[in-house]
């Protein structure tokens, strides 16, 4: 067992991609700044892509402005292409890139209608009052991310079967995790109308690698590709990445989502997302006097945060199915 991993300040990141010019997309074409529709005036899904939840997550803002560019359309349903937190993402400084997830909440826990329909404001919340309504009309949403700490390449499926689903079709990445999200708020994928097992229509959140690296982009670029090769909504020479060769989806269903309670959560070692703990109560971090141990053999490890804030999830604790 190596030594307990300190809840010191983050340490520097180095930031390998630039942020993409998204000029051409800031204005939108559906009333709404930042959203850009495509309608193949044939009948099919509204399927949209959705970036920059987090403002300094530059990966999907870098994918769907290439997607753009190249004029990817649609053959039949709607198309669109969404740059969320365009306040944040103005604010972005390769010298401080953790510093613009957010102005003043983070985006992706205010999916919550009751908070939706409440009296507060914030910078993100009212964006999300303002997207709503676009949301609304989306039949299928495939929301990208990144990750700030190392991690194996994972897709979000939320709750109901449909977005296991829908994930496990997507087919990259090939690890899909089942979990209930945040304490903290509700995701996109949390939203109703996504997550309501009574609806048909769905949403997956993709988690491609680590925040300003290539290879994270191409990740996303290949998500992209599986969901709408899936839904048969492009042409065969879509400008989008070939098609991988099979590979096995694996599932997991998280039993415990960790949330810190004190400044002093620290795990025993460094560990990284879909690291995988043998042996059940094997002790893995410290929250101030508290043991955290695992709940059951073949643990896996899903996005633990090295440097957890209290109130916010520490590590999700996954099983197999």
């Amino acid at each position: 067992m190596g030594p307990f991993t300190s809840p010191a300040a983050l340490p520097e990141f180095k930031v390998g991609i630039c942020p993409p010019d998204i000029s051409a997309w800031m204005a939108g074409n559906v009333g709404i700044s930042g959203i850009t529709s495509v309608d193949s005036a044939a009948s099919g899904p509204h399927v949209a892509l959705l970036c920059l939840m987090h403002g300094n997550e530059l990966a999907g803002a870098i994918a769907l402005d290439q997607l753009l560019r190249a004029g990817l359309v649609p053959t039949r349903g709607r198309l669109s292409f969404g740059f969320l937190n365009l306040e944040a993402f103005g604010r972005f400084d390769r010298s401080r890139p953790t510093a613009s997830r957010f102005v003043d909440e983070d985006m992706n826990r205010v999916w919550d209608r009751a908070i939706l329909d409440g009296p507060r404001h914030s910078i993100e919340l009212d964006r999300a009052r303002q997207i709503r309504g676009f949301i609304d009309t989306v039949d299928v949403a495939l929301d990208l991310h990144s990750m700030l700490w190392p991690s194996e390449a994972l897709i979000l499926s939320g709750v109901p079967a449909k977005g296991r689903a829908l994930a496990t079709a997507i087919g990259t990445p090939t690890l899909v995790v089942a979990d209930h999200g945040h304490v903290n708020g509700r995701r996109l994928i949390d939203y109703p109308r996504f997550a309501d097992p009574a609806t048909p229509f769905a949403s997956c959140l993709v988690e491609a690698g680590q925040h300003w690296e290539q290879p994270t982009v191409d990740t996303l670029l290949a998500s992209v590709a599986g969901l709408l090769r899936h839904l048969d909504v492009v042409a065969p020479d879509a400008p989008l990445p070939p098609a991988p060769g099979p590979t096995p989806t694996r599932v997991a269903r998280v039993t415990i989502a960790v949330t810190a309670t004190t400044s002093n959560f620290c795990f025993v070692q460094t560990y990284h997302g879909g690291d995988i703990i043998a042996q059940r109560d094997t002790l893995i971090a410290m929250d101030g006097e508290t043991e955290i141990r695992t709940p059951h053999d073949d643990c896996l490890l899903v996005m633990p945060s090295l440097r957890p804030s209290r109130g916010h999830t520490a590590v999700r604790l996954g099983r197999f199915e």
